[in-house]
């Protein structure tokens, strides 16, 4: 269940911190090298993803220049369990989600996945990300088109190829399927609760990060 409370056990507050480092063993998530960068469309597109709880990649994602709205959800499971305290028993299916809708002309698919791995999620943790533990926060790309599988395939074969990160990349690249808004109290969480002790130890540094490392895509 989520920490709500005012006060954070240490090894929560320690944990917290080093998701926040992230596990970059060669400096900077290089660009993606491959030859598509999905910036040919026209009009809005969408992109499904999840990387911990939705709380952080959801403020992540609505700093990113391009990006038009940014949705908490969830994702991988069926309609009748898509609700947070079921989902939270870890045995759904589902994963805490966020559906990202973004102009191409100006942030393209690729920029988006460099984004998801430098400072939204840590893609070496299986079904967990920091404090939080379980298949609901496990990390995937939920692909809604043969280009972005391609593109997502490609870019962590590349990643893993060049060793970027300390261990293997276990980001799961899946067929989107459906995604159902989460309740609306966790939607821009980040926002209404910046004081929150989880936001302040989990997910304000994510925002740090995102400005220092992508200066030209922060707004």
């Amino acid at each position: 269940m989520r920490r709500l409370s005012s006060v954070m056990p240490m090894p929560i507050v320690l944990a917290a911190l080093a998701l926040a480092a992230c596990t970059v063993a060669n400096g900077q998530v290089p660009e993606y090298s491959g030859p598509s960068q999905v910036s040919d469309l026209k009009g809005k597109q969408t992109a499904v993803l999840a990387g911990g709880c939705f709380w952080g990649v959801d403020a992540v994602f609505k700093h990113v220049k391009g990006v038009t709205n940014v949705i908490s959800g969830f994702s991988g499971g069926n309609a009748n369990t898509a609700h947070y305290e079921v989902v939270s028993t870890g045995e759904t299916g589902h994963a805490e989600s966020v559906k990202i809708t973004y102009d191409p002309s100006k942030v393209t698919y690729a920029q988006l996945l460099r984004v998801f791995f430098s400072v939204a999620t840590d893609p070496t943790e299986l079904n967990r990300q920091g404090p939080d533990t379980g298949t609901q926060y496990r990390s995937v790309i939920f692909y809604t088109s043969d280009e972005q599988k391609q593109v997502a395939l490609a870019y962590i074969d590349q990643l893993n190829k060049a060793h970027v990160f300390g261990e293997p990349i276990v980001t799961q690249v899946v067929p989107f399927r459906a995604f159902y808004e989460a309740e609306g109290y966790h939607q821009n969480y980040l926002a209404l609760h910046p004081d929150n002790p989880y936001i302040v130890y989990n997910d304000l540094p994510k925002l740090k990060n995102l400005k220092q490392e992508f200066p030209d895509l922060y707004k």
